[in-house]
Parts: C-alpha cells; structure tokens; sequence
C-alpha cells in the first residue's frame, strides 16, 4: 500500500468518527504503516488459513480482514464482546479491515485462540484474524491546531464527550425493555453505575450513567440504531447535558449499582441488596457470550426473575393498588391490562378493595404492562403497579360467593396477542392522548363517533378517518379521558355485531 490517504476511517457518522486516517500520517503516531505486514491489497488474496494467527506476537489489537461490504462497527465489537471489554475499533472501510482493541492481552489471546478453531463469520461472510504489529490503537490528540479535539473537530479524530451519560429512547417498543435488560446490554462497554427510566412524549426513554465518558462514547458508536428485539426495540442514543444523576430510590424505575441500601421509596418493589451488589461487577452476565442484542430476550426473562426482592417474577401477577374502589371492576381491569397481553384472571381484594391482582399470560406480558400503566390514572386515582409475589390467582371454591370480585377471562375471546404474529403485536404504545379505532361500519359517520366519546365523559379534541373510514384517530384531551374511554369502548357494540376496537396511538392528529 503506497498511500493511506484513500483510506475511509470511521465513516458511519460524523461526529462519531473514531479515528482519522491523520493519525496515521502523524509522526507521533509511531504507525508508519497499517496493513500489519501486508504490502498491498493483492497480499489478501493469498492469505491461507494458517497465517489468521500469523508471526506477530499477542497484542491486545486484532487485525480483521475479509470483511464484507456492508459491515458495521457493531458487527465488528459483537466478534470480540464474548471475550471481554472492548476499549477501541478502527474501520478501514475501503480496505474491507478493522483494527479491534480488547481491554486486556489475555481477552485477545483467548479470541485468537477461539477463532484459530472455529471460522469467524461477518454476515455470513468468513473474516481472517490475527494479531497486530500495534500494541494500541491511540487517538491522535496532537492534531493539526494543537488543541484538543472537539466533537466538531474538522479532522474526524475521537471526540471526547463531556459527559458519561448517556440519554436513550426506545422507539417500536412492541415487547417490554425493563431497567434490567438496559444494564445487561450496555455494561459489556463498561461500568454502569446509575439508571433512571422513564416515559416522556409517549415514549419510554432512560438516563444511563457511565463510570467514564469513554465508556459512553463506545457503547453509543456500537448500539446507536440497534434493535434489542427482532425488528422492534431500536434504541436512539445521544449524550446527556448532564454530567451526574442523583438515584434517590433503588426499585423498577430507577437504580443506583454503587449504593444498594437506597429505599425503593413510594411503595415500589425494593432491590435485593445482593442483586444490586452482582449487577455493580463487571461480569459476563448473559449477554456475554453472544452479541450486544441477539440475547436480550433471555435478559428480559433473566430481568423478571432478579429485578425484585426475593420474587421469582416469572409467574407474570400483578399487584396494582390505589384504586377507585367505587368505581374499578374486574371486567374494566381485564379491558386497560389487556392492552398489553393477555389477561388470565383478576381478584379484586375481598379486605382491600382497592387493590387487586391480575395474572397475565406471561411474565413479560406483566413486565410491558406495568411499565406502562404503573403512575397513570385510572377513575382519578394514580394506580401502582408491581410484581405480585403470587405465582397464580386462586378462583373461589365451589359454591363461595365472592361478590364477582375475581372473574376468570381465560377463554375470553377477546385476548389481543392470541394468535402468533397478529399485527396486534406491532401496535402496542403506552398510553396516550390519541386512540385507535377500528372495526368501524361503514354507516357510521364522524359525528356518531365524536358524540360517542363524548358521552363517556372526555372532551375530543380532533378526530381522523382513515383512507377506508374502517379505521380513524381520535383525540381526547387528557390520557385519563383516552384511558376511560379505552375501557367504556373497546368491543362497543356499534350494531349488525360490529364490535369497536379501541387502542392507544402514538400518533397526533
């Protein structure tokens, strides 16, 4: 390779460049070259399969050749995560090579060793390993105006962010993403310390605190656009203003790994202490062995069986309480709840009426619907919704009289998620201001809608059919009227046995 000022260094974004090819040309950088003994490009194609480790000695930076066309950063990092931290990547993107840096020798060594058995693959492309002449791969701080690089630095060398945290929000959230799950997937780039989850814009989003900004730095170049689940769960990631959260309580919402004896605060589930303490090691957790993603779904069911204090959280009751007992029933639980799985059976409280349990289907079912019905109002009162420690709901004895306060829906026919890849399952938003419909006769005009909703006692704000008029939005005022309005509606018999369906939105008229 005669020249290196052909070569594309970290073109996936701008401002996430990590490395430009001016490092290189840099007579500080001490690489005068950065083909690891390779002369050309033609080399490549007489590499056999006995020089993937090649004569170099073990360095903790990994040479990758052969890679395909349409690789990523993130397919890269995924290579080395079984074997531990990675601390840096360079992507030499017209060359089809990267350069991958572990944390430590020892994790390299055991990667080369691993893949000298077994034939890497990159999308289903084999890719060649071997270790590198380079002992690190260093940012080239030196640059050309003798400062120190800014994220708009013009020469595309690493940009030091400000802040080690990190602000992520979940869009497609279709399946549950718990506080649990964010920690297992983002403590392969280093030491979590701190989360706060929360919904903002109909959206559920999380503030997650790094020990380092380094550390935040990698973590969004490799999961920035990634999807936790199958086609759903992409994560959207930028740096935070702040520098520092203040965790207040350890609980399902919010989590502070360097100080396990906070209070769960405010009736929410508490953290066992020795969970909090096997959460703050930076240990192969599940996800080590696999790719960042690819496993999160058996994080999700690892999340459910750690994230409370002595519950097994598989059985998938929930304990929601602060209800209106004036007003809640069984069938109106069964109508909220069922928006996010399907619900088996509902008792509501013999000596405590305003508190019932709910069985859903399964524990993730129970995990989506308490991260989005937990603090929202239902008859004017803010429920709280937990893990049941209850592995069922009992129904009452035989011949028992309970004042019709559990009923059992599982035969319902109206569970959502019954039938496998029902488009129900793409369509699950928390609860909002706009509603759904759909179901509707043809007959049926806007107006009859409009005074419909109105007469469950919410003001609509806006309303819109859609192209086929057997769908439209509706816009009520508040959350509160769309969710009194979900449980008045949904399966409304509109006439000739057209049952109305109700769902949230995330869209606004």
């Amino acid at each position: 390779m005669d020249g290196i000022s052909d070569v594309a260094v970290g073109v996936k974004r701008g401002s996430d460049e990590l490395l430009s090819s001016s490092m290189y040309n840099s007579p500080n950088s001490g690489m005068s070259s950065i083909s690891d003994g390779t002369s050309n490009g033609s080399d490549s194609k007489k590499l056999r399969v006995e020089d993937r480790v090649g004569d170099a000695p073990p360095s903790r930076v990994l040479h990758i050749r052969k890679l395909p066309n349409e690789v990523s950063e993130a397919d890269i990092i995924a290579l080395g995560l079984p074997f531990g931290k990675v601390t840096n990547i360079l992507t030499l993107k017209g060359k089809n090579q990267a350069f991958l840096e572990l944390s430590t020798e020892e994790a390299a060594i055991t990667m080369v060793n691993y893949y000298s058995a077994v034939t890497p693959h990159v999308r289903n492309v084999p890719v060649f390993i071997q270790y590198s002449n380079h002992k690190e791969l260093k940012t080239d701080n030196a640059n050309q105006s003798g400062g120190t690089p800014t994220s708009g630095s013009s020469d595309g060398t690493l940009t030091s962010p400000s802040s080690p945290v990190l602000r992520i929000i979940i869009d497609n959230m279709f399946y549950p993403v718990t506080l649990d799950v964010l920690q297992q997937i983002f403590s392969k780039f280093g030491t979590v310390m701190k989360i706060i989850t929360f919904t903002k814009n109909n959206q559920f989003q999380a503030l997650l605190q790094y020990s380092d900004a380094a550390s935040a730095q990698q973590a969004k170049v490799a999961l920035d656009g990634q999807n936790i689940y199958n086609a759903c769960c992409t994560l959207r990631i930028d740096y935070s203003k702040l520098v520092n959260l203040n965790v207040k309580y350890n609980n399902d919402k919010s989590r502070d790994y360097t100080r396990p004896e906070l209070p769960s605060g405010d009736g929410q589930p508490a953290v066992d202490p020795s969970v909090a303490a096997a959460f703050s090691k930076d240990s192969n957790s599940l996800l080590g062995a696999l790719s960042p993603l690819s496993a999160a779904a058996a994080a999700a069911a690892a999340a459910g069986r750690v994230a409370l204090s002595g519950h097994s959280g598989s059985s998938g009751v929930l304990l929601v309480s602060n209800l209106n007992e004036e007003m809640v029933t069984p069938q109106s639980l069964f109508t909220l709840f069922g928006v996010y799985g399907d619900v088996q059976r509902v008792k509501i409280l013999y000596n405590k009426k305003d508190s019932a349990l709910i069985q859903m289907a399964d524990s993730n079912q129970a995990q989506l619907a308490m991260s989005h019905l937990n603090g929202q109002k239902m008859y004017s009162k803010i429920i709280r919704v937990t893990m049941s420690k209850h592995q069922t709901v009992q129904l009452p004895r035989d011949g028992l009289d309970d004042q019709g306060l559990t009923k059992d829906f599982t035969n319902s026919p109206l569970h959502r998620f019954k039938k496998p890849g029902s488009k129900n399952f793409q369509n699950i938003f928390p609860p909002s201001a706009t509603l759904h419909l759909s179901n509707i006769p043809q007959d049926i005009t806007e107006d009859d809608l409009r005074v419909l909703f109105t007469n469950s006692g919410g003001t609509v704000k806006a309303f819109k059919f859609f192209q086929d008029r057997k769908m439209a939005l509706i816009q009520m005022s508040t959350i509160e009227e769309a969710i009194q309005c979900l449980i008045d509606l949904h399966n409304y018999n509109m006439g000739n046995n057209h049952h109305l369906r109700v769902s949230f939105s995330k869209s606004i008229i």
